[in-house]
Protein backbone atom coordinates (compact mmCIF):
# COMPACT_ATOMS: atom_id res chain seq x y z
CA UNK A 1 0.00 0.00 0.00
CA UNK A 2 1.64 3.09 -1.03
CA UNK A 3 -0.12 6.42 0.04
CA UNK A 4 0.70 10.35 -1.43
CA UNK A 5 -0.38 13.27 0.93
CA UNK A 6 -2.20 15.38 -1.24
CA UNK A 7 -3.24 18.26 1.42
CA UNK A 8 -3.27 18.12 5.47
CA UNK A 9 -5.55 14.78 6.14
CA UNK A 10 -6.11 14.35 2.49
CA UNK A 11 -4.60 11.19 0.67
CA UNK A 12 -4.59 8.74 -2.59
CA UNK A 13 -3.37 5.26 -3.34
CA UNK A 14 -4.75 2.69 -6.02
CA UNK A 15 -6.19 -0.59 -5.06
CA UNK A 16 -5.19 -3.24 -7.98
CA UNK A 17 -7.64 -6.14 -8.61
CA UNK A 18 -5.45 -8.38 -6.59
CA UNK A 19 -7.42 -6.91 -3.69
CA UNK A 20 -10.63 -8.17 -4.62
CA UNK A 21 -12.73 -10.63 -3.01
CA UNK A 22 -13.86 -13.66 -5.10
CA UNK A 23 -17.81 -12.45 -5.64
CA UNK A 24 -16.26 -8.17 -6.29
CA UNK A 25 -15.29 -5.55 -4.24
CA UNK A 26 -12.58 -4.96 -2.37
CA UNK A 27 -11.86 -7.26 0.40
CA UNK A 28 -12.91 -6.07 3.61
CA UNK A 29 -9.75 -6.76 5.39
CA UNK A 30 -7.81 -4.18 2.89
CA UNK A 31 -9.90 -1.19 4.43
CA UNK A 32 -8.43 -2.51 7.67
CA UNK A 33 -4.96 -2.44 6.63
CA UNK A 34 -4.96 0.70 4.93
CA UNK A 35 -6.20 2.53 8.26
CA UNK A 36 -3.51 1.59 10.00
CA UNK A 37 -0.87 2.03 7.14
CA UNK A 38 -2.46 5.40 6.57
CA UNK A 39 -2.10 6.28 10.05
CA UNK A 40 1.24 5.44 10.61
CA UNK A 41 2.10 7.66 7.44
CA UNK A 42 0.40 10.72 8.81
CA UNK A 43 2.76 12.79 10.91
CA UNK A 44 0.37 14.35 13.60
CA UNK A 45 -0.88 10.82 14.80
CA UNK A 46 1.16 9.74 17.76
CA UNK A 47 1.89 6.20 19.30
CA UNK A 48 0.47 3.02 16.95
CA UNK A 49 -3.15 0.97 16.62
CA UNK A 50 -4.87 0.20 19.18
CA UNK A 51 -8.30 -0.19 18.12
CA UNK A 52 -10.61 0.09 15.23
CA UNK A 53 -14.27 0.33 14.78
CA UNK A 54 -15.35 0.00 11.03
CA UNK A 55 -18.45 0.57 9.52
CA UNK A 56 -18.79 -1.05 5.71
CA UNK A 57 -21.42 2.24 4.17
CA UNK A 58 -21.18 0.87 0.95
CA UNK A 59 -18.78 -1.54 -1.06
CA UNK A 60 -15.82 -0.37 -2.16
CA UNK A 61 -13.70 -1.45 -6.03
CA UNK A 62 -10.56 -1.70 -6.87
CA UNK A 63 -8.72 1.53 -8.85
CA UNK A 64 -7.84 5.00 -7.18
CA UNK A 65 -9.32 5.87 -3.90
CA UNK A 66 -9.39 8.82 -1.51
CA UNK A 67 -8.80 8.68 2.09
CA UNK A 68 -9.34 11.04 4.64
CA UNK A 69 -8.03 11.40 7.86
CA UNK A 70 -9.00 13.61 10.98
CA UNK A 71 -8.17 13.73 14.58
CA UNK A 72 -10.70 14.00 17.00
CA UNK A 73 -8.40 14.51 19.79
CA UNK A 74 -5.37 14.34 21.57
CA UNK A 75 -4.26 13.05 25.12
CA UNK A 76 -1.01 12.53 26.62
CA UNK A 77 -1.17 8.75 25.31
CA UNK A 78 -4.14 8.62 23.35
CA UNK A 79 -5.14 9.74 20.63
CA UNK A 80 -9.08 9.46 18.33
CA UNK A 81 -8.88 9.52 14.98
CA UNK A 82 -11.42 9.40 12.04
CA UNK A 83 -10.59 7.84 8.75
CA UNK A 84 -12.47 7.67 5.58
CA UNK A 85 -12.19 5.74 2.60
CA UNK A 86 -14.03 6.82 -0.36
CA UNK A 87 -13.85 6.23 -4.40
CA UNK A 88 -11.58 8.72 -5.82
CA UNK A 89 -13.67 12.01 -6.32
CA UNK A 90 -16.60 10.52 -4.65
CA UNK A 91 -18.28 12.22 -1.88
CA UNK A 92 -20.16 8.96 -0.98
CA UNK A 93 -18.58 7.51 1.99
CA UNK A 94 -17.44 4.07 1.94
CA UNK A 95 -15.24 2.72 5.03
CA UNK A 96 -15.70 4.80 7.87
CA UNK A 97 -13.35 4.21 10.71
CA UNK A 98 -12.78 5.56 14.34
CA UNK A 99 -9.05 4.71 15.03
CA UNK A 100 -7.25 4.52 18.68
CA UNK A 101 -4.04 5.74 18.40
CA UNK A 102 -1.71 5.03 21.43
CA UNK A 103 1.74 5.72 23.51
CA UNK A 104 2.08 2.30 24.80
CA UNK A 105 3.77 2.82 28.40
CA UNK A 106 5.66 0.24 30.67
CA UNK A 107 3.27 -1.38 32.45
CA UNK A 108 2.50 -4.29 34.92
CA UNK A 109 0.82 -7.14 32.85
CA UNK A 110 -1.78 -9.81 33.11
CA UNK A 111 -3.79 -12.22 31.91
CA UNK A 112 -7.17 -14.19 32.31
CA UNK A 113 -7.56 -15.80 28.50
CA UNK A 114 -5.79 -18.91 28.14
CA UNK A 115 -5.24 -20.16 24.94
CA UNK A 116 -6.70 -23.83 24.20
CA UNK A 117 -4.77 -26.75 23.69
CA UNK A 118 -4.32 -27.39 20.35
CA UNK A 119 -2.11 -29.31 17.94
CA UNK A 120 1.15 -27.65 16.62
CA UNK A 121 0.91 -26.62 12.91
CA UNK A 122 3.74 -28.59 11.96
CA UNK A 123 1.95 -32.03 13.33
CA UNK A 124 -1.20 -31.00 10.86
CA UNK A 125 -1.32 -31.38 7.01
CA UNK A 126 0.29 -28.86 4.69
CA UNK A 127 -2.29 -27.23 2.48
CA UNK A 128 -3.05 -29.38 -1.08
CA UNK A 129 -2.34 -27.53 -3.99
CA UNK A 130 -5.63 -25.46 -5.03
CA UNK A 131 -7.31 -26.19 -1.73
CA UNK A 132 -9.25 -23.32 -0.85
CA UNK A 133 -8.70 -23.46 2.91
CA UNK A 134 -4.84 -23.86 2.40
CA UNK A 135 -3.72 -20.82 0.93
CA UNK A 136 -5.32 -17.41 0.25
CA UNK A 137 -3.96 -14.57 -1.42
CA UNK A 138 -3.96 -11.08 -0.49
CA UNK A 139 -2.51 -9.18 -3.10
CA UNK A 140 1.26 -9.76 -2.82
CA UNK A 141 0.84 -11.43 0.46
CA UNK A 142 -0.37 -15.05 0.48
CA UNK A 143 -1.50 -16.73 3.62
CA UNK A 144 -0.86 -20.46 4.35
CA UNK A 145 -3.86 -22.35 6.71
CA UNK A 146 -3.28 -25.34 8.40
CA UNK A 147 -6.44 -26.38 9.69
CA UNK A 148 -7.23 -27.57 13.61
CA UNK A 149 -11.09 -27.76 12.97
CA UNK A 150 -14.24 -25.88 11.04
CA UNK A 151 -13.10 -25.64 7.72
CA UNK A 152 -14.72 -25.88 5.42
CA UNK A 153 -17.43 -24.43 6.94
CA UNK A 154 -20.55 -26.97 7.21
CA UNK A 155 -23.76 -26.38 8.85
CA UNK A 156 -23.66 -28.04 12.49
CA UNK A 157 -24.14 -27.96 16.22
CA UNK A 158 -22.04 -25.17 16.73
CA UNK A 159 -19.64 -22.51 14.64
CA UNK A 160 -16.01 -22.62 16.20
CA UNK A 161 -13.83 -23.02 13.40
CA UNK A 162 -9.33 -22.96 14.72
CA UNK A 163 -7.03 -22.34 12.32
CA UNK A 164 -3.01 -21.77 12.19
CA UNK A 165 -2.04 -19.33 9.89
CA UNK A 166 0.49 -17.43 8.53
CA UNK A 167 2.03 -15.20 6.14
CA UNK A 168 5.10 -17.20 5.00
CA UNK A 169 6.22 -14.23 2.39
CA UNK A 170 5.99 -11.03 4.72
CA UNK A 171 6.73 -10.92 8.71
CA UNK A 172 3.33 -10.06 10.87
CA UNK A 173 2.92 -6.12 11.48
CA UNK A 174 0.19 -4.93 13.29
CA UNK A 175 -1.82 -3.87 9.61
CA UNK A 176 -0.65 -7.66 8.10
CA UNK A 177 -2.42 -8.59 11.55
CA UNK A 178 -5.86 -6.06 11.40
CA UNK A 179 -6.33 -7.63 7.70
CA UNK A 180 -6.30 -11.23 9.08
CA UNK A 181 -9.06 -10.39 11.44
CA UNK A 182 -11.68 -10.22 8.40
CA UNK A 183 -10.42 -13.20 7.05
CA UNK A 184 -12.85 -16.10 7.96
CA UNK A 185 -16.12 -17.61 6.80
CA UNK A 186 -18.88 -15.56 7.79
CA UNK A 187 -20.59 -17.88 10.97
CA UNK A 188 -24.05 -17.87 9.10
CA UNK A 189 -22.69 -20.27 6.72
CA UNK A 190 -22.04 -22.38 9.42
CA UNK A 191 -25.85 -22.34 10.73
CA UNK A 192 -27.37 -22.49 6.92
CA UNK A 193 -25.02 -23.76 5.02
CA UNK A 194 -23.98 -22.32 1.08
CA UNK A 195 -27.76 -20.86 1.00
CA UNK A 196 -26.88 -17.49 2.07
CA UNK A 197 -24.78 -14.36 1.20
CA UNK A 198 -23.00 -12.37 3.75
CA UNK A 199 -21.55 -9.31 3.85
CA UNK A 200 -19.74 -7.24 6.91
CA UNK A 201 -21.78 -4.15 8.45
CA UNK A 202 -19.26 -3.00 11.11
CA UNK A 203 -16.25 -4.77 12.99
CA UNK A 204 -14.10 -3.80 15.68
CA UNK A 205 -10.56 -5.02 15.88
CA UNK A 206 -8.55 -4.45 19.14
CA UNK A 207 -4.97 -5.16 19.00
CA UNK A 208 -3.75 -5.76 22.55
CA UNK A 209 0.16 -6.31 21.61
CA UNK A 210 2.41 -3.78 20.95
CA UNK A 211 4.27 -2.98 17.40
CA UNK A 212 7.20 -4.17 19.32
CA UNK A 213 5.29 -7.80 19.88
CA UNK A 214 3.56 -7.81 17.16
CA UNK A 215 7.14 -8.19 15.02
CA UNK A 216 8.50 -11.22 17.31
CA UNK A 217 6.03 -13.41 15.40
CA UNK A 218 8.00 -12.51 12.01
CA UNK A 219 6.59 -15.59 9.55
CA UNK A 220 5.82 -17.87 12.73
CA UNK A 221 1.88 -19.18 12.63
CA UNK A 222 -0.75 -17.27 14.59
CA UNK A 223 -3.51 -19.41 15.99
CA UNK A 224 -7.15 -17.83 14.89
CA UNK A 225 -10.44 -18.75 17.18
CA UNK A 226 -13.73 -18.14 15.39
CA UNK A 227 -17.31 -18.45 16.56
CA UNK A 228 -20.78 -16.82 16.32
CA UNK A 229 -23.66 -16.88 18.64
CA UNK A 230 -26.44 -15.51 16.86
CA UNK A 231 -28.05 -14.55 13.83
CA UNK A 232 -31.62 -13.49 12.66
CA UNK A 233 -33.39 -10.64 11.09
CA UNK A 234 -30.39 -10.42 8.41
CA UNK A 235 -28.06 -9.95 11.19
CA UNK A 236 -25.44 -12.32 12.84
CA UNK A 237 -22.46 -12.06 14.98
CA UNK A 238 -18.74 -13.59 14.69
CA UNK A 239 -15.78 -12.85 17.27
CA UNK A 240 -12.27 -14.20 16.84
CA UNK A 241 -9.05 -14.46 18.82
CA UNK A 242 -5.25 -14.62 17.65
CA UNK A 243 -2.75 -16.24 19.39
CA UNK A 244 0.95 -16.63 19.33
CA UNK A 245 2.46 -19.97 19.26
CA UNK A 246 3.63 -19.87 23.25
CA UNK A 247 -0.14 -18.22 24.35
CA UNK A 248 0.36 -14.78 24.13
CA UNK A 249 -3.24 -12.91 23.02
CA UNK A 250 -2.05 -10.79 19.95
CA UNK A 251 -5.96 -9.46 18.87
CA UNK A 252 -9.64 -9.91 19.52
CA UNK A 253 -12.23 -9.07 17.12
CA UNK A 254 -16.29 -8.66 16.65
CA UNK A 255 -18.07 -8.30 13.82
CA UNK A 256 -21.61 -7.81 12.38
CA UNK A 257 -22.33 -9.30 9.30
CA UNK A 258 -25.76 -8.89 7.01
CA UNK A 259 -26.88 -12.23 5.62
CA UNK A 260 -29.84 -13.21 3.40
CA UNK A 261 -30.64 -16.22 0.80
CA UNK A 262 -29.17 -16.20 -2.26
CA UNK A 263 -31.14 -16.14 -4.97
CA UNK A 264 -32.54 -19.16 -6.81
CA UNK A 265 -30.44 -19.52 -9.80
CA UNK A 266 -32.56 -19.46 -13.24
CA UNK A 267 -32.89 -22.65 -15.33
Amino acid sequence: MIFTPVAPGRWTTFAGPEWNRPGGGLWGGYAIGACIRVLEAEPEALGEALSLTLTYASGLTSGALDIRTRRLRQGGSIGVWEVELVPAGSDQVGVHAIVTMARRPATPTFAFAKMPDVPAPESLPSPSPGSPVGVTRYAATPLEWRTVEGFPPRPGAHSRSRAWVRSPGAPLDKALLGMITDNSPARALYALGAAVMTTTLTLTVYLHATAAQVAEVGNDFVLVEYEGRVGGGGASDERSTYWTRDGKLLATSGQLAWYRPRAPQSA
